[in-house]
């Protein structure tokens, strides 16, 4: 990808263009109780011009590269744009940031990788160490999931960047039986960097494993929780996906345009003072975070955004067109997943930033509710309203934590539901295991502190 010879041509065009060349590099190994169930590489690489003409933007796309493949997209894209342009009765409000930013970086790892059969070796090596230790398991499952985005931009005002954004993911899934009834828990592990940083040393997610094979033997014995609007505490995960679903999408500035609630709460309150929520860039606290954007696939230099400062609404995450239709500054959110992908307004790592209170005072003030520890996919709309399955938790009795519980829901409206927030732990985490699916795939990261508040949980 570095070598590609974008520069030469986009020098040549007469109106404004992108180019981008991009390489997708995907491994998946999967085993159910030691027999491998699926093992996959693809790799997929093309090149990209979007040419913006007279108020529109338009896209073409190629998988060979070479010098005419890039002349052939950029004329492509350039007809398209012109033809937009005819037909379009209202032109897009969308300035040209003319300020360049230059960005580039190799990964900083190692540059030893895995292959397939040193992927499968690694799941077997695990596998075989949870069958041993733990032999009442009635079913294991052991994923490694390997994804690296190598791109090379460039844009007519200057800005270029070269980089890399790779991530391994390890996962287990425990199944145990317990009077006829099955249940299971999953535990995802892992983050930024190629496999053999991630899975090198495997045997450090070892304690992560006994954790989650104690949790799926005490919900095996759990209760279903009892229904209705209960005081809880949410963990990190469960705050990361509330975070990103039911708020950082309705702030996403394309759907800000599209109809969502955050449109009439600009500059408004719209949970407790106590919550200050952020699309980091790429950092935190001088810290590089699991998915680091310096550069937007626009050209446009990435910088964070604050969403929720102190409870109030203040800001939306844009991409060129989103920040000139609102007057605001550009924030460097456009991502595109592959090559054949336009750009999108898609968040990066979304983050409720932590407060002053200890997770124990805040166990100790709840008479009657639940410790929600682990969630699983759900889904939100543009109103904040909201649904997640929650698959582990304790309840709360007099301050203490109590009998775990069963797998349940939890539903609300999330800027009533962050209204009610009135402790924020000071411990934090953030986690970059699955994958954003806003028309195309992302990778993203999410969390957050523990939340004590007030929502309403399934159960009997």
């Amino acid at each position: 990808m570095k070598n590609v010879a974008i520069e030469e041509v986009i020098k040549e065009a007469a109106h404004y263009v992108e180019l981008r060349a991009q390489k997708n590099t995907t491994q998946m190994v999967g085993l159910i109780n030691g027999d491998l169930m699926s093992n996959s590489e693809t790799v997929a690489s093309g090149v990209s011009a979007r040419s913006f003409i007279n108020g529109e933007w338009a896209m073409a796309a190629s998988s060979v590269i070479s010098k005419d493949s890039l002349w052939g997209v950029l004329e492509k894209s350039k007809r398209n744009a012109e033809f937009l342009s005819k037909i379009k009765s209202t032109p897009a409000n969308t300035k040209i940031v003319e300020k360049e930013f230059q960005f580039e970086r190799d990964y900083q790892g190692s540059t030893q990788v895995l292959t397939q059969k040193d992927l499968i070796d690694k799941a077997r090596d695990i596998n075989s160490y949870i069958e041993k230790k733990y032999p009442d398991l009635k079913r294991v499952d052991v994923i490694i999931n390997y994804n690296e985005l190598e791109k090379k931009l460039m844009a007519s005002n200057g800005s270029s960047a070269y980089h890399t954004l790779p991530r391994t993911v390890f996962y287990v899934s425990l199944s145990y039986e317990k009077d006829g009834e099955i249940v299971s828990l999953l535990n995802g592990l892992g983050g930024y960097g190629r496999t053999f940083d991630v899975m090198d040393g495997h045997e450090k997610f070892y304690p992560e494993i006994e954790k989650t094979y104690q949790q799926v033997r005490e919900k095996a014995s759990g209760i279903m929780p009892s229904a209705g609007v209960k005081d809880v505490i949410v963990s990190p995960a469960v705050t990361g996906v509330l975070a990103h679903e039911a708020v950082g999408h309705p702030a996403e500035a394309d759907l800000v345009r599209a109809g969502s609630v955050a449109g009439v709460n600009l500059g408004k309150e719209v949970a407790s003072s106590l919550v200050t929520m952020v699309d980091f860039a790429h950092s935190y606290n001088g810290k590089e975070l699991p998915v680091p954007v310096y550069i937007d696939d626009e050209g446009v230099e990435a910088v964070d955004s604050v969403l929720i400062d102190q409870g109030t609404l203040v800001n939306y995450m844009h991409n060129r067109e989103s920040s000139s239709h609102f007057d605001m500054a550009p924030t460097g959110n456009a991502r595109a997943f592959t090559y054949t992908d336009e750009p999108l307004i898609r968040m990066r790592n979304t983050i409720i930033l932590p407060g002053q209170d200890k997770l124990d005072d805040m166990i100790s003030s709840i008479d009657d509710g639940y410790h929600l520890l682990s969630r699983s996919n759900g889904q939100a709309d543009l109103t904040t309203e909201f649904m997640f399955g929650v698959t582990f938790g304790y309840e709360i009795k007099k301050g203490k934590l109590g009998r775990a519980i069963k797998d349940t829901t939890i539903s609300g409206v999330a800027f009533n539901m962050l209204k009610t927030v009135d402790m924020v732990s000071d411990e934090f985490s953030v986690h970059s295991t699955g994958f954003c699916g806003k028309k195309q795939r992302m990778i993203v990261s999410h969390g957050g502190p523990s939340l004590k508040c007030k929502v309403h949980i399934g159960g009997k």
